[in-house]
C-alpha cells in the first residue's frame, strides 16, 4: 500500500474519524485490543453525560455522524473523551501521524515523595472524571512486528507524559487512552524504540498534536488550565506508597553441586 495515503481525518458531528484501509489497530481504551479495521474514532461527549451503554452509544454517535462503518464490532476502535472535537489537532512526520484530544480538568499527578495514604487516592477518585482526557490516535505506515505494535503504545504513552508534564505539571489524566495502527502490508519494522524511525516520528508527533491541542482547548476557549493538581475539578494525586522489596534468589541445581564438588 502507497505511504501517500497516510492516516486522513476528518471531523463531523463531534466524532473525529482516522482512516487507512486495512490498518490493524491496538487499542487501551473501551472496547480494546487488536483488530483490522479501516478505520479508528474519537468520540466528544457532551457535559453530564452519563451512559453507561457504551456500544449503543457509540454506534449511535457514528451513525449521526453519517459515518457508514457503524457499529464497533466489525468497525474499528473508538476512544470517548470530554473534550470537543474541534479542538483535536493532528501531526505527520516521516511514517508516522498523529491526532490529539487534550484536556485536564481530571489531572493524575505522581509526586515522587508522597506524603498521604491510599486511602487519599480513593477519596479523591470519588469526586468525578470531568470534561478532561488526553486521547492520542496514532498510525504509522510500517508493518510492526507485534512486539513493535504493542510497544508503540509505551512510546505514545511516553511521549505523551512528556509533553504534559512540560505543558502543566502532570503525565496525565485519569482518563487517558491510546490507539495505534499499522500497515500489515507497509515495509516492515521490527522494532519501534525511541531511537528508530518510527518511535522517534512517534515521539515528535505526539509532542506537537498534544500541544496543539492543548492551546486549542485553553487558549482559544474560556477554558482555563489548572495551576495544579489542588486546583482542578477532579485532581487525583497518588499520595500512597507501596512496600518495596527484593526478589528471592535461588540456586539452580547445576549451581548446588558444583558448590557441593
Amino acid at each position: 500500500m502507497s505511504d501517500g495515503l497516510a492516516y486522513d481525518a476528518v471531523e463531523r458531528d463531534g466524532v473525529l474519524r482516522v482512516t487507512r484501509p486495512d490498518t490493524e489497530w491496538l487499542s487501551t481504551g473501551w472496547n480494546g485490543g487488536r483488530r483490522v479495521a479501516d478505520h479508528a474514532y474519537n468520540v466528544s461527549v457532551p457535559d453530564g453525560w452519563s451512559r453507561t451503554d457504551l456500544e449503543a452509544y457509540v454506534d449511535e454517535r457514528l451513525e449521526r455522524a453519517s459515518f457508514e462503518q457503524a457499529g464497533t464490532d466489525a468497525g474499528g476502535p473508538a476512544l470517548l473523551t470530554g473534550v470537543d472535537i474541534g479542538d483535536a489537532r493532528g501531526a505527520r512526520r516521516g511514517p508516522v501521524t498523529a491526532y490529539a484530544t487534550a484536556g485536564i480538568s481530571n489531572p493524575a499527578a505522581l509526586p515522587m515523595e508522597p506524603t498521604g495514604d491510599a486511602a487519599s487516592d480513593h477519596g479523591r477518585r470519588e469526586r468525578g472524571q470531568g470534561r478532561g482526557t488526553v486521547n492520542v490516535i496514532l498510525g504509522t505506515t510500517r508493518s510492526l512486528a507485534p512486539g513493535a505494535l504493542a510497544n508503540l503504545i509505551a512510546v505514545t504513552a511516553e511521549a505523551k507524559a512528556a509533553t504534559l508534564l512540560a505543558a502543566a505539571g502532570v503525565p496525565g489524566t485519569t482518563t487517558d487512552a491510546v490507539v495505534v495502527g499499522h500497515d500489515p502490508t507497509g515495509t516492515p519494522a521490527d522494532f519501534s524504540g525511541s531511537a528508530t524511525e518510527v518511535g522517534a516520528a512517534a515521539r515528535a508527533c505526539v509532542r506537537e498534536a498534544v500541544r496543539a491541542s492543548l492551546r486549542a482547548h485553553y487558549a482559544e476557549s474560556d477554558v482555563t488550565l489548572p495551576d495544579t493538581v489542588a486546583d482542578a475539578a477532579y485532581g487525583v494525586s497518588t499520595d500512597g506508597r507501596a512496600a518495596v522489596f527484593q526478589p528471592a534468589l535461588e540456586s539452580t541445581p547445576d549451581t548446588d553441586r558444583d558448590s557441593a564438588e
